[in-house]
């Protein structure tokens, strides 16, 4: 195995076999603070791949801050080979004002891929870009639902890249989600350097869900260990994810008060009852129907809900009988054990 040489990051020489926190330095406050993205870069004892591992693009969407703060605690990276650039906040504004926007009020993930010139957005996009995203291999980015809204733990990616569906496949979230690429994001700017890219969702903006915290912090481990940068797991349990080819929100025909029948990772047939709608005097009433049968992906946790609101998030599946059992296992497998993590 070939001794890794040191790696220079940020003007900082991390040697092989240690870890050091770099400050990169971003654009001052107006009261003359100065911000900076901090990364932690862990490198290997042993010449291997680079990855980074992102989460806080959109700033109130903490489930992956904690996931990358667990995965640094482990001693599981005591045996890593290639180097990891962890960015817990990638949008610091964000998270310290509790907010999806920067000061500018833009969304950082279709501001990508930046530039020295434009807004606060594009400038921090920019120095991503430049010196973690150019440096790496392949990357992680974390996400949450939005406000109010919740989301099943999820890979979104494109179908059409086969190395990107093999490092979707190690990941072994729930369910993999076709999802075409948007201008101005993270994953779009990434792929156009030729690299793949993995976005996982799970939970709701501005609160931590430990069986999505656990999930996204397996599936981290499982793909490192796929990609040889960790020792494979005797313990670890293969498990294959769903794979959809179709999605579609539910929406409500009328505004009014949401009484959900279902719930996140519930299986459904066509036709089945996912809720009803009713104004607060019950003079109108609807009743929402599945349009095919799916899994329950996402969801609307806020019951306030106006004419045209996405309610419900289905995503279809190949094989009821597989998903249900699939669905099942995941459930019963969130634990530390079953995937040879040390903490």
């Amino acid at each position: 195995m070939k001794r890794a040489v040191p790696f220079k990051f940020g003007g900082v020489v991390i040697k092989p076999g240690e870890r050091a926190t770099v400050e990169l330095p971003m654009a001052r406050l107006y009261t003359s603070n100065e911000m900076t993205l901090p990364v932690q870069v862990v490198h290997g004892r042993n010449a291997g791949p680079v990855i980074f591992v992102s989460a806080a693009v959109h700033g109130d969407e903490i489930n992956g801050v904690e996931i990358i703060r667990r995965l640094l605690a482990s001693r599981t990276l005591k045996n890593l080979r290639g180097t990891v650039l962890a960015i817990p906040v990638v949008n610091p504004f964000g998270f310290i004002q509790r907010s999806r926007y920067l000061p500018d009020r833009r969304d950082l993930n279709r501001s990508f891929p930046g530039s020295t010139k434009g807004s606060l957005a594009g400038r921090l996009a920019h120095l991503f870009m430049t010196e973690i995203a150019r440096r790496s291999d392949f990357g992680i980015d974390l996400h949450t639902g939005s406000n109010f809204r919740s989301n099943l733990p999820q890979i979104r990616a494109s179908l059409d890249d086969p190395k990107t569906i093999e490092l979707a496949s190690a990941f072994g979230a729930p369910i993999v989600v076709p999802s075409e690429m948007r201008e101005g994001s993270l994953r779009e700017s990434v792929a156009a350097l030729g690299k793949p890219v993995l976005v996982f969702e799970g939970g709701e903006a501005l609160y931590f869900n430990e069986s999505v915290i656990r999930t996204g912090l397996r599936g981290v481990v499982r793909l490192l260990r796929h990609t040889g940068m960790l020792p494979a797991s005797h313990r670890a349990k293969p498990r294959e994810s769903i794979i959809t080819n179709r999605t579609s929100w539910v929406r409500a025909g009328i505004s009014g008060v949401f009484s959900r029948k279902v719930q996140l990772g519930g299986f459904v047939k066509k036709g089945a009852v996912l809720g009803t709608v009713s104004d607060p005097l019950g003079d109108e009433r609807e009743t929402i129907h599945a349009p095919f049968t799916g899994v329950v992906i996402g969801q609307l946790n806020l019951p306030l809900a106006h004419e045209g609101d996405a309610l419900i998030h289905l995503a279809r599946v190949p094989d009821p009988d597989e998903a249900e059992e699939a669905l099942d296992e995941y459930t019963s497998s969130l634990t530390y054990e079953d995937f040879g993590l040390e903490r």
